[in-house]
């Protein structure tokens, strides 16, 4: 369970920390996240949603987050005063990442803090993450480069290449994983792939399916998509 804050906020309470900079990193600060979403950057294993409960409802009371219901659909957003909190978290010398907890997510976000702080001329106070508009379209430009950056690129650019793969060759909605891997080839590292096919399939946009393939082989089969439990999967399917 992690450790929770009680009356004030602290600095040195890790939890706090990784759910402040993970609010950050997913633009919490200029527009509300869904707590579902959240929840998938800091619940570690052996622990529960429920369990953080306490934490946001503190952070809540403390005006370092705000938190939105709308039926039953539960949304937080990131203050100022959370902002503020999260930098003495950061600097906090006794704060660091747990082994248990260290992938990708904490330290890309720890990066992407680090930089926006490199680019303001204060680096003690970053600026804040640029919010998305039609007319910027940020999210567009990982494409331009051929990187795929962030988490909602990378749905955009999937099921972009599975409507295209699934017309085209008439995969009857059953789209090769290996086609659409290879489609993005050059564009995002295998592993990061791998994650974050199977985290859109966590938040029921696509359904990983094992079944037969025709003419398989072992090039075929690499590029296809082993689960931590050591299955296989070998196609895509929408979830409309």
């Amino acid at each position: 369970m992690p450790t929770s804050a009680k009356g004030q906020t602290e600095t040195s309470n890790p939890a706090q920390t990784r759910l402040l900079l993970s609010l950050w990193d997913l633009n919490g600060l200029t527009q509300s996240v869904k707590r579902s979403e959240l929840n998938k950057r800091i619940v570690r294993s052996k622990e529960k949603a429920k369990d953080y409960h306490t934490l946001i409802e503190t952070l809540a009371q403390a005006e370092a987050i705000q938190v939105f219901t709308e039926k039953r659909s539960v949304s937080l957003k990131l203050t100022e005063k959370g902002l503020a909190l999260l930098q003495a978290g950061l600097t906090d010398p006794n704060f660091k990442f747990s082994g248990s907890i260290v992938g990708t997510k904490f330290p890309n976000s720890l990066l992407k803090w680090l930089r926006t702080s490199q680019a303001t001329h204060s680096p003690s106070e970053p600026q804040s993450p640029p919010t998305k508009t039609k007319q910027a379209k940020p999210e567009q430009a990982p494409k331009t480069n051929g990187v795929i950056a962030t988490y909602q690129e990378f749905q955009t650019s999937i099921l972009e290449v599975y409507e295209t793969l699934n017309q085209k060759h008439n995969f009857k909605a059953l789209v090769p994983i290996y086609r659409i891997r290879r489609e993005l080839n050059g564009k995002i590292e295998p592993l990061q792939f791998n994650e974050w096919l199977t985290e859109m399939q966590a938040d029921d946009i696509i359904q990983l399916m094992a079944g037969e393939m025709p003419d398989m082989t072992p090039d075929k089969k690499q590029d296809s998509l082993t689960l931590p439990s050591g299955n296989f999967r070998y196609y895509v399917k929408r979830i409309q």
